[in-house]
């Protein structure tokens, strides 16, 4: 098929280059003239493991192309999908201009009927949204042009994004024309090598609800286990044995019921609240989404506050050494990161910052951490330990599961660790001679 997919983010990078990679051509648009003219020499904006060769080798086959143009591309194209950003606005809800902006400028240039996918995640009656305003352009052009709106919400995890959505474990497709569905059922079979059985259609409405419901859903795992690593640390349970112990009931799981930092990023933080403004609009008060939120908001500076509760309230003159600045490993995403609210915390109090992160350090630099002068970065996890008072690790990268402990021992003016993701042993690192703090269990 011919594809148009309007966002070069990240759901739609993903998206364009992954349905290349099957045999179809896609041109990917963005009005960012710059940035895709960075696409097409093979620099991408964002850091996903596999997605630059994936790209670069789609490009050069000339299945994967980018392009400023969306009114050329319209002309030719079977289905076009829209990938915009739905930032938060002030109020918690998702801000849909950009989305109502392509829906408005498809209006103006399509040709002929066209398939119009919201790819983006966007709050229940977008769809109806859209569908009016395209129709409001054609009408303005005196055009009978048939089109039909669907929602096929992405579910990607940053750091898998490419694995997720070649081997989808489902695809949700809302519409309620079943020849648009058997279309859309066509463009995704490849995906699905054994069956299609993993591919669930429903109503427009279900399925923009479905991409909310499961990012709460996943968001409140993350904070209930952080909530009762919190009560084990007061009765002196340790959390590491308990989630074991619950993550063996196979009505649990052990998926997301990991205690740490709080979860961060472009999904959780920003669903959370647009589903929680959704339930208020409708005159609902949604308490357990909010308490998700509240927890996960406190849940942040756990880590800041056991430094605070080591060292004192004023922490001039010490020096800490920050390993992992991304909210999770295997992306360079920093968005609502804990690592932004600790850092603030400690350095507020007076203290100075050494930091490290395989992939997220220009993000720090540039735009997350850029006006906080008390932070000096690194070039290596062992760099940043030298003079450093304590080590605390605040994203579980590979390359901090299994460090030379020795190494960390002699940096170190003490041998302090604060580990915001329970990576360690505790009683090996004590058997070591550390100082060894982590989240669920009283040191």
């Amino acid at each position: 098929m011919n594809l148009t997919v309007i966002g070069t983010g990240y759901v739609g990078l993903v998206s364009g280059t992954c349905f290349a990679e099957m045999g179809n051509t896609v041109t990917c648009i963005d009005i960012n003239s710059s940035k895709i003219e960075n696409l097409k020499e093979g620099i991408i904006p964002i850091y996903e493991p596999g997605l630059e060769a994936m790209i670069k080798r789609n490009y050069n086959n000339k299945t994967l192309r980018f392009s400023t143009k969306l009114a050329d591309n319209l002309k030719k194209c079977n289905i076009a999908f829209i990938a915009v950003g739905t930032p938060m606005g002030d109020d918690g809800s998702a801000d849909l201009q950009f989305v109502l902006q392509v829906a408005k400028e498809i209006g103006q240039h399509m040709t002929h009927s066209l398939i119009i996918v919201d790819k983006s995640t966007v709050p229940v009656g977008t769809a109806d949204k859209v569908r009016a305003t395209i129709q409001n352009e054609l009408s303005k052009r005196n055009l009978d042009i048939s089109f039909d709106v669907v929602s096929n919400p992405e579910f990607l995890k940053e750091g898998d994004a490419i694995n997720d959505f070649m081997k989808p474990d489902r695809v949700i497709i809302g519409s309620d024309n079943n020849e648009v569905l058997d279309k859309m059922r066509t463009l995704y079979a490849p995906f699905f090598r054994s069956s299609v059985d993993r591919l669930i259609t429903m109503d427009v409405r279900s399925a923009e609800m479905t991409k909310y419901v499961a990012n709460a859903m996943l968001a409140t795992k993350i904070s209930f286990m952080n909530e009762i690593a919190n009560i084990c640390e007061l009765v002196g349970a340790d959390v590491n044995k308990v989630r074991i112990g619950i993550g063996s009931d196979s009505r649990i799981g052990y998926s997301f019921i990991y205690p740490g930092s709080g979860y961060g990023g472009s999904c959780f933080p920003k669903d959370v609240k647009a589903l929680k403004k959704t339930a208020e609009e409708h005159g609902y008060s949604a308490q357990l989404i909010k308490s998700i939120e509240d927890v996960n908001d406190n849940q942040k500076l756990v880590i800041a506050n056991k430094v605070i509760h080591r060292f004192g309230e004023d922490l001039t003159g010490k020096i800490f050494a920050v390993w992992g600045l991304a909210f999770k490993p295997e992306t360079d995403d920093m968005r609502e990161a804990p690592s932004i609210y600790i850092i603030k915390e400690l350095v507020k109090r007076g203290a100075k910052i050494n930091a490290y992160d395989p992939k997220a350090m220009k993000e720090a630099q540039h735009f997350y951490l850029k006006d906080i002068k008390e932070i000096t970065y690194f070039n290596s996890k062992y760099e940043t330990l030298k003079n450093a008072d304590a080590m605390i690790l605040l994203t579980e990268w590979k390359e901090f599961r299994s460090p030379d402990f020795e190494e960390l021992k002699q940096q170190l003016k003490q041998p302090i660790v604060f580990d915001g993701r329970n990576q360690y042993n505790d009683e090996l690192m004590k058997q070591n001679g550390f100082e060894y703090f982590q989240i669920g269990k009283k040191s």
